[in-house]
């Protein structure tokens, strides 16, 4: 494996570096479940990759299982006990534990403990993962309940696949 081409060709590098401190409030909270930090999004990385940081209550959440035909996810746990569905089985990952999922791997994850956790959650590329995120928070903060059909068409605009 090399290098891949330059993508940057002037000779001398600039500043242009993009610092988030740790006190930034959270960009998007969903429900009473998850409050959630862009890090880096799609946007702000040329499409490179999305990075947010996932605060998870004390209580089961998170997505069933699914997969994706256009990114990679991964996710290293900061603190607590995150349940990690690795396509196969469900594994407790704990503080410095790390799950990369490829393009159609089939993944999940909750916090199934009874304390507080948080992970950083790494989509390659960067895909604009933020609108589906908003609108799982919106969809939450009105109520409303959805359709099987509805939910299917959600997931189809996020490439967001029900795994069976």
């Amino acid at each position: 494996m090399s290098y891949p081409p330059p993508r940057y060709l002037k000779d001398h590098g600039i500043a242009d570096a993009t610092f988030r401190p740790v006190t930034a409030p959270p960009d998007l909270t969903i429900g009473d479940k998850s409050r959630v930090g862009y890090l880096a999004t799609g946007a702000s990385t040329d499409g490179q990759f999305g990075l947010y940081r996932w605060d998870m209550a004390a209580i089961p959440n998170g997505p069933g299982a699914h997969f994706h035909r256009t990114i990679s996810e991964s996710f290293f746990v900061l603190e607590g006990t995150v349940s990690l569905y690795n396509g196969e089985r469900w594994l407790d990952a704990t503080p410095g534990d790390f799950l990369y999922v490829p393009p159609g791997g089939v993944h999940a994850f909750s916090n199934n403990s009874d304390a507080p956790a948080s992970m950083l959650v790494l989509f390659t590329p960067g895909a604009p993962r933020e609108a589906y995120f908003q609108e799982l928070a919106d969809i939450v903060a009105s109520g409303r309940r959805l359709t099987d059909e509805e939910w299917t068409e959600l997931y189809a605009k996020h490439d967001q696949y029900v795994a069976p």
